[in-house]
């Protein structure tokens, strides 16, 4: 049985994005707009300031290490509710 306590999307979403504005690496706009979970893993989405072209700016890498850490801190603590 898993100890993860189970969370609603919104719920979720309120932590996520709190933890995104107080760490060190924020950039002014990011945050998370949405999450889904596959095999366990808590799959955050949002802006990744691509360019007009679709292409990575400079702070594409930043936005995807950022839900890269949600998803570490996050899917240990947390599973989504049904």
């Amino acid at each position: 049985m898993s100890d993860k306590k189970v969370i609603s999307t919104f719920d979720l979403l309120l932590i996520a994005n709190q933890i995104i504005q107080e760490h060190d690496d924020y950039i002014d706009g990011m945050r998370a707009d949405s999450v889904e979970e596959k095999d366990d893993v808590l799959v955050f989405k949002g802006n990744y300031f691509l360019d007009d072209n679709g292409l990575p700016t400079s702070k594409t890498t930043a936005v995807f290490n950022m839900f890269k850490y949600l998803a570490h801190q996050l899917s240990k603590e947390f599973t989504l509710e049904n």
